[in-house]
C-alpha cells in the first residue's frame, strides 16, 4: 500500500493537505514598497557546463558573486547590481544606490521588504534605511513567496541575462546587465501589469 501511495505522490501526510491560497497584493502607489533580494551566481572562467553540457569540464574553486535586486511592488521597475558579496556594508551600499536611482525616477521610497538574512538585520542596513526615512518590512520565515516579485525578477534575470548566452568571464556578464535592465524596464512587456513595460506604467502613474 505504501509503495502505491508513494508512486501517486501521496507518500507523506502533508501531501493530502490543501495547498494554501496564494495571496496576491499590489500597493497603491510607486515607492510604497520595494522588494530587495540577492541570488548567488557562480563566477565565470571560460565557457561553463551550462553551455557545453559536459559536467566533467567544470571550473572548480572560481568562487561566487551576488546579484542584488530591487523591484518596485506596483510598477515592477527594477534596479540591480552584481557585487562580490552580500555583507552588510555591500548590502547597505546597494540599498543607498537603489533608493537614489528610484528618486531620480521621481519615486520616493516608503517601505523596503527583505528576507531575514543577517546582512538585512545589521545596524548598518537599519541606519541606511533610517537615513531615507523608509520602514523595514521582513518576509515570513521560510515563505519566499512573500517576496515573490523580487524572486520572479531574479528568475527572469537568470533566464534572459545570466544564463542567456555564453559569457567568457564574469566581467562580461556584469557588463551585459545594464542592457538587460534597459530591455526589462523599457521594452519588455510584463503580463503582471497588463502587458505594458515597467517604466511605461511608472510614467502613467506619475
Amino acid at each position: 500500500m505504501g509503495l502505491w501511495l508513494r508512486r501517486l505522490g501521496l507518500g507523506r501526510l502533508r501531501k493530502l493537505e490543501p495547498k494554501p491560497v496564494a495571496v496576491r497584493y499590489e500597493k497603491e502607489r510607486p515607492g510604497k514598497l520595494l522588494h530587495l533580494d540577492t541570488r548567488k551566481l557562480g563566477r565565470i572562467q571560460g565557457i561553463g557546463h551550462r553551455i557545453h553540457g559536459d559536467r566533467r569540464k567544470r571550473s572548480r574553486g572560481v568562487g561566487w558573486e551576488f546579484l542584488h535586486v530591487c523591484v518596485d511592488d506596483l510598477t515592477r521597475v527594477a534596479y540591480a547590481e552584481v557585487p562580490a558579496d552580500e555583507r552588510d556594508t555591500t548590502t547597505s551600499g546597494f540599498l543607498e544606490r537603489a533608493i537614489g536611482w528610484f528618486r531620480a525616477q521621481d519615486v520616493f521610497v516608503e517601505r523596503v521588504m527583505t528576507d531575514n538574512g543577517s546582512c538585512y538585520r545589521s545596524r548598518r542596513f537599519r541606519r541606511a534605511l533610517e537615513a531615507f526615512g523608509a520602514r523595514h518590512v521582513f518576509t515570513r520565515p521560510y515563505r519566499p513567496q512573500t517576496n515573490g516579485k523580487a524572486e520572479r525578477f531574479i528568475q527572469t534575470a537568470k533566464r534572459e541575462w545570466a544564463y542567456a548566452r555564453a559569457y567568457r568571464s564574469s566581467a562580461l556578464r556584469t557588463l551585459a546587465l545594464s542592457g538587460f535592465l534597459h530591455r526589462y524596464n523599457c521594452r519588455r512587456p510584463h503580463r503582471g501589469i497588463g502587458s505594458t513595460t515597467p517604466l511605461s506604467r511608472l510614467e502613467e502613474l506619475l
